[in-house]
């Protein structure tokens, strides 16, 4: 490719929807070895033009052309996968395939009768070298880490002789050292000439990565620029299309806030363990306090939150609210007695994604929902309703599958679920991974205002602006606590504390 022509440009383009509007002549330039953001709001356009640019949705208007010549025909998929590739943050590979058998898949040896699968691990393990992918080729995909799959994905694109990858939200089931090896993979790629389209929610991950952003809002492009050159207050009003401090105004709100510490704790842990993941840990949270767990993935603070929800049992210790033991290991218990979980997956762990909105905001009270044991549909529709009000959901109703919602609406109804049974302890893990800016907030409202109304809330994360609401915050680094913060840390104590760099108790 001519190092002088973008990798894509995409100039007018249109795509309709019925009476939707999907995206109204909008236009994105990436450059070869360049690393370039697309940010918006969920509804803003970024996924329509995703499948304009990867040849699963034709334009209605406007032009896509790959290093200076025009995008191919419409439904040529060989074609197609030879310019572009999209990782998204659902992985693609075949979990029960090996790494080789992914790499290669329906494309073995068209010249052979049969597999040679000798030849086929040669040739998966050249590939893999010639990119600087250290995985095994025997290895089973769900053997992998989240970034190795991630990697796996990116080297089959590059095998077809794409030289666009986009990543749709490759950060969002990735902790600090994930995220680390996958940025550091990506810069190598780039100076290879391998451009990049990256698309997420933390602008963070903009900043630490990408030369140029793009900004999308209502189907319209809003602007283009560098980084360097565009502040993060800026940046986020471009999205949102109003002035606002959003997230970081939390630290200040946090400041104000009273609480009595006298008071007795709603939930606590006494020496609540979990062997290989936590070790014994006292936690006390009281009315109207909300605390974060920072930490990575394997600092042990995801295991915590589902020890706390029941869904693993502790090796050693009690979990209690308002007094009450909890019965170890078991969510029926932990929603009895007063715990309400909102899990670090939505898709796996938090959503029926073939079933309606209504279905899955009352999933955790189908016994409040008719008499002796029946679903009446009118109360489940009017419960969904009062939800869909409350959370500010949008849809078209309580029927819409949750498949056709946006990712900060999917997010939604996963956390109606965890509120319809009105806890006295809301368990959050990451719960704002993969949504935009403005739901984002709107997220971290609602846990603040479960703790404003008398409970106690949980956040755990290691995203800054989910901790940003938390009266105090607790660092966990290889399964315990090194470090305890009041409301008003700053990123880099924090931050380091959570890369176990800087302890403070």
């Amino acid at each position: 490719m001519d190092k002088a022509l973008p990798a894509v440009q995409a100039a007018g383009i249109v795509k309709r929807f019925g009476p939707t509007v999907a995206l109204d002549g909008v236009e994105l330039t990436v450059q070869p070895g360049e690393s370039h953001a697309l940010v918006g709001r969920n509804g803003a356009g970024k996924s329509t033009l995703v499948s304009v640019l990867t040849g699963l949705h034709k334009a209605d208007a406007g032009t896509v052309r790959f290093g200076g010549e025009a995008a191919p025909a419409f439904g040529d998929t060989m074609a197609w996968q030879s310019k572009v590739a999209c990782v998204y943050q659902k992985s693609m590979v075949v979990p029960d395939l090996t790494v080789a058998e992914n790499l290669f898949l329906n494309r073995f040896d068209e010249d052979a009768r049969w597999i040679s699968w000798g030849k086929l691990r040669k040739r998966a393990a050249q590939l893999l070298a010639e990119y600087g992918v250290q995985v095994d080729p025997d290895t089973r995909a769900r053997d992998l880490a989240v970034e190795q799959r991630q990697f796996v994905e990116i080297a089959r694109a590059l095998s077809f002789g794409a030289r666009l990858i986009i990543l749709d939200e490759p950060t969002a089931q990735l902790d600090a050292r994930g995220i680390g090896r996958l940025f550091g993979k990506l810069r190598e790629l780039q100076s290879q000439g391998v451009a990049f389209l990256f698309i997420s929610h933390h602008l963070q991950e903009v900043y630490e990565l990408c030369t140029a952003v793009t900004v999308y809002r209502d189907a319209r492009h809003v602007m283009t620029a560098p980084v360097e050159g565009i502040g993060k207050a800026e940046l986020v009003a471009a999205m949102t299309g109003e002035q606002g401090a959003g997230a970081s105004a939390w630290h200040a709100a946090g400041a104000e806030r009273v609480r009595d510490e006298s008071a007795a704790p709603v939930l606590r842990t006494e020496q609540l363990a979990l062997e290989g993941q936590f070790e014994p840990l006292d936690l006390q949270v009281r009315p109207g306090e909300v605390l974060g767990l920072a930490g990575s993935a394997a600092s042990g603070n995801t295991a915590l939150g589902e020890t706390l929800a029941g869904m693993r049992k502790a090796s050693g210790g009690t979990i209690s609210v308002h007094g009450r033991t909890v019965r170890p290991g078991s969510v029926p218990h932990a929603l009895d007695a007063g715990i309400g979980y909102i899990p670090e997956d939505r898709h796996e762990q938090g959503l029926v994604l073939d079933r309606s909105v209504a279905e899955n905001a009352t999933l955790t009270v189908t016994d409040q929902l008719g008499p002796w044991g029946t679903v009446l549909p009118s109360r489940t529709r009017r419960f969904a309703q009062s939800m869909i009000a409350s959370l500010d959901i949008k849809t078209q109703g309580p029927e819409q599958p949750v498949s056709g919602l946006s990712g900060g609406n999917q997010q939604k109804v996963v956390v109606a679920r965890a509120l319809a049974r009105s806890p006295s302890a809301l368990i959050a893990v990451r719960p704002t991974a993969g949504v935009d800016v403005k739901s984002k907030d709107s997220l971290l409202g609602v846990v603040r205002r479960v703790a404003d109304e008398g409970n106690a809330a949980v956040i755990i994360s290691d995203e800054l602006d989910d901790l940003r609401v938390c009266d105090r915050v607790l660092a966990l680094f290889h399964g315990r606590v090194v470090a305890t913060f009041a409301s008003g840390w700053t990123d880099g104590e924090l931050v380091a504390a959570m890369e176990g760099v800087g302890e403070r108790e």
